[in-house]
């Protein structure tokens, strides 16, 4: 049975029963305390809270997921996957145990053609009721009780979670021993999870949590593997040889010439080739994109990994695109848009790719010095700062780190590493918290939900309107309260709004709320849940109160600014898929007043001229006076319109569509101006990349286009009339100035360093003998070059005529010191990389080394004679012993 077949047999099956079939949802999880979804039941997770009104009262799908908390054992074991499909069923209130085991029994047996013999049954410690119910299918010895650890189900975060109920295969005495699930998990093969999500949990590490309350009503949540129940139903003895993953597997075998079967260690970088390009591409699909943070970071990981294993079973040339369109072929019956979108999918994999092949040869080299550096201090362990870098400054994930350095007989402290990390973190989320509503606790939104219900929009049709204050909500502790008084900082909720929170690149309205005897600013506006408009305001004067009648009053200088950006992003967005193809699609946008930036998939850098006829387009578009309307229709005629959905976004059935004349369509729920002759000018500023296989463009609309436009026509003039030439001869006239001038600073670089070096053979002459070694110090004028200090300290080395020597050259200003050594000298323990520590480092410089030649800085004029006196000290001493 064809893992298609496996997944139309489930839903049919409860949509017979019930069950609405709802879409899968995207794996860029909604729920704050996630990055990705990881269990099938995510997306329903409010409506086990109680937070909202399930849409039915019980519901069934397949949905996607990814799951990295043991990506040590994919490849590893039969049963684990990064990603996989968590084919469920979920009742909302509606039935509970009674109904739930023998729904899914019917299914193993009647829908599926398992034997009941075959199959086994765990229930919680305390759970007499499910086991009872089980007793009227099974036999009481197929029956086994468990504890917390194994039939006590959550999310891991705080949230909704219960005492669950697993269904097991018994795969045969060829896999394991006799007695049961708790003798052997891997002959009895986990291939259902039955939750009874009764309660809702708070903080705490592993199963040590609190339970919060009771929900407000008893509910299923199911989950089946649908991998693993392919690979029982395909008779294979791993999810990755079932039919949508062995195509995967067989291609990374051929492309690194290695038979799967063959060899053990070989087997498990393959399987694990195969399963993080699958996960990679599913993630690609759904719009994010490799990065060194969140969701972007897990992607990144994922696919070089796959990359590094490819490399390390043999492959030379890339394999990212031959491996994606496998995936394509072997999944894209079940997920059209691998296929729809192979393009961008494929684009993104295979310029993360190429970034990394640069990043391997770079960040080995840097680990390999390290390495080197490490050993030759005796120690095992590569100091956490060290692998910080490489991961900081050259993208070198941890993890690889980890993984050479075992290769190499090293350790790293991870200890040290995680607390720069965690540092790190801590910086940018104290940033983020300064200038954004944080994640509060949503507990906090559910009576403001069940007293008014959801925030109503109003803003694309008016800027003010009279509104009620429903909730206020502590922007730090994330409790509801009654009043907020003059300088405090609250979020408010109101029944009707016209402010515009920020979605979809679009940044939120500012503006006031004015009520009897007060007045409060708008500082962001968020949607914390996606039914609640959340402000972020500050009281300047009065006392605010829940049920107060507000006057809501948008800045609408700064919507227009917004909004024309927003136009302008559409319009950027169409003349790019126009000059480069249907390819260079949006992977992110930003709409401030004023200002646009825009994101989209690009596998080079894009030349200047296409950019000038981007622009030049655009702001044809823009004299054209096209209209600009929004309409509302279904997402399939939408589709037939021809309207362009974002890539990685998910929709509804409703979806918002806006025009741009006959220019530009797409899928949108932004605000924009009402005809692109009110955008003014647009001007592109700047395009970067800023990930593999993306570029960025920056730009000005409206009357921030025309004030720097002004700007520079003034800096040309001024420049021209600087040097005397006409506006249209600057870039020859400048160019042939700054040939010049770096042919004038060669010359003087030469003659300096000539100056210097001539005074090597008279120091050398003076070198002062301490305990049998020729000690010279040299100082050099301030502002010589580092390479220069080093020349001259080399020169005199060389001149000493073989005798044991030390040179230390000095730069006046304290900026660079350079210490060498000879064989000799080191051959009585003078070490170069010492010396300078010893002396240099020691007395408030910087610096170290190897032991033939060691540099440093960060000195002063007065640290120059206390050193090299330190210095001597420092021979006088090692030569005596």
């Amino acid at each position: 049975m064809d893992t298609a077949e496996i997944r139309t047999r489930f839903l049919n099956h409860f949509s017979g029963r019930g069950h609405t079939v709802v879409p899968s949802a995207s794996l860029i999880a909604q729920d704050p305390t996630l990055l990705l979804v990881n269990a099938g039941m995510v997306p329903f997770k409010p409506y086990f809270l109680g937070d909202l009104a399930a849409p039915w009262p019980r519901a069934t799908s397949v949905q996607k997921v990814v799951r990295t908390v043991d990506i040590d054992n994919v490849g590893r074991t039969a049963r684990h996957a990064s990603f996989f499909q968590m084919c469920g069923n979920f009742s909302f209130g509606d039935y509970f145990k009674a109904e739930a085991i023998p729904f899914a029994f019917e299914l193993l047996v009647d829908g599926y053609g398992f034997n009941p013999d075959d199959l086994w049954a765990t229930v919680y410690l305390d759970d007499d009721e499910a086991e009872q119910i089980w007793q009227k299918l099974l036999p009481a010895e197929r029956i086994q009780r468990r504890g917390k650890e194994d039939n006590y189900w959550s999310m891991g975060v705080p949230g909704p979670c219960g005492p669950c109920s697993e269904i097991y295969f018994d795969r045969g005495p060829a896999y394991g021993r006799e007695g049961g699930p708790v003798a052997d998990e891997n002959r009895y093969l986990e291939v259902w999870n039955l939750v009874f999500m009764q309660f809702e949990r708070g903080e705490g590490a592993g199963y040590d949590f609190p339970i919060l309350r009771e929900l407000p009503s008893r509910n299923i949540d199911t989950g089946m593997g649908l991998e693993r129940m392919a690979t029982i139903l395909q008779g294979v003895d791993n999810l990755y040889e079932i039919d949508i993953s062995r195509p995967v597997l067989d291609t990374a075998g051929r492309l690194t010439g290695t038979s799967y079967g063959a060899d053990a260690a070989a087997d498990v970088r393959l399987r694990v080739i195969a399963d993080h390009s699958r996960t990679a591409a599913m993630l690609i699909s759904d719009g994010v994109m490799p990065s060194n943070e969140g969701r972007g970071y897990v992607l990144r990981r994922l696919l070089r990994r796959a990359v590094r294993d490819a490399r390390l079973l043999g492959a030379r040339e890339p394999v990212m695109g031959e491996l994606f369109a496998a995936i394509g072929q072997a999944m894209g019956p079940i997920y059209p848009e691998l296929v729809d979108d192979a393009e961008t999918i494929t684009g993104v994999a295979v310029a993360e790719e190429a970034s990394f092949a640069e990043t391997l040869r770079t960040g080995t080299t840097i680990f390999d010095t390290a390495a080197r550096q490490v050993r030759a201090a005796g120690s095992t362990t590569l100091a956490g700062d060290e692998a910080f870098k490489l991961h900081d400054t050259y993208g070198f994930p941890i993890d690889l780190t980890l993984e050479m350095a075992a290769e190499a007989g090293l350790s790293v402290d991870e200890a040290g590493f995680r607390r720069l990390m965690e540092r790190q973190r801590q910086t940018a989320k104290a940033d983020r918290a300064s200038r954004r509503i944080g994640n509060l606790d949503l507990s906090a939104f559910r009576p403001i939900l069940a007293g008014s219900g959801p925030t109503t929009f109003t803003g694309y049709e008016e800027l003010t309107r009279e509104s009620t204050v429903v909730g206020l909500v502590g922007i730090a502790d994330g409790v509801g309260r009654m009043t907020a008084g003059a300088g405090e900082e609250v979020g408010v909720v109101l029944d009707i709004t016209p402010f515009y929170a920020e979605s979809g690149g679009q940044e939120p309205d500012l503006g006031v709320l004015r009520f009897d005897g007060g007045e409060v600013e708008v500082l962001d506006v968020q949607r914390p849940v996606p039914e609640l408009v959340l402000h972020r305001v500050r009281v300047r004067s009065g006392e605010l109160r829940v049920g107060d009648q507000v006057h809501a009053d948008v800045d609408a200088g700064r919507r227009r600014a917004v909004s024309r950006s927003h136009t302008a992003t559409h319009l950027v967005h169409a003349a790019f898929r126009r000059a480069l193809g249907e390819g260079a699609t949006q992977a992110g946008s930003l709409n401030s007043p004023g200002r646009l930036r825009f994101d989209f998939h690009a596998l080079g850098a894009i030349p200047a001229s296409v950019l000038a006829d981007v622009e030049d387009e655009i702001n044809e578009v823009a004299l054209r006076d096209l209209p600009v309307r929004a309409f509302v229709t279904t997402q399939d005629e939408a589709r037939r319109l021809g309207a362009m959905a974002l890539f990685g976004e998910k929709y509804g059935d409703a979806v918002r569509v806006v025009d741009v004349g006959d220019y530009a369509r797409e899928l949108c729920g932004g605000t924009h101006v009402g005809s692109s002759a009110q955008l003014g000018a647009v001007k592109l500023l700047s395009e970067s990349s800023i990930s593999a296989g993306t570029r960025r463009v920056e730009g000005l609309v409206g009357i921030d286009a025309f004030r720097f436009l002004a700007r520079e026509h003034l800096l040309v003039s001024e420049l021209a009339t600087a040097i005397k030439a006409r506006p249209d001869e600057l870039v020859d006239r400048v160019g042939d100035i700054v040939g010049r001038l770096r042919d004038a600073e060669r010359e003087l670089d030469r003659l300096r360093a000539a100056a210097v070096l001539a005074g090597a053979g008279a120091l050398a002459e003076g070198a002062e003998e301490i305990g049998g070694v020729a000690v010279v110090t040299a100082e050099v004028p301030a502002g010589t070059a580092p390479d220069d200090v080093r020349l001259l300290a080399m020169d005199i080395r060389g001149r000493l005529g073989g005798r044991p020597a030390v040179v230390a050259a000095v730069r006046a200003d304290g900026g660079s010191i350079v210490v060498v050594t000879d064989d000799a000298a080191r051959a009585r323990g003078l070490r170069a990389g010492d010396l300078v520590r010893g002396s240099w480092a020691a007395l408030g410089g910087k610096g170290g080394g190897k032991p033939d030649i060691a540099q440093g800085g960060g000195g002063t004029p007065e640290l120059v004679p206390a050193a090299f006196a330190k210095l001597r000290g420092l021979v006088a001493e090692l030569t005596a012993r």
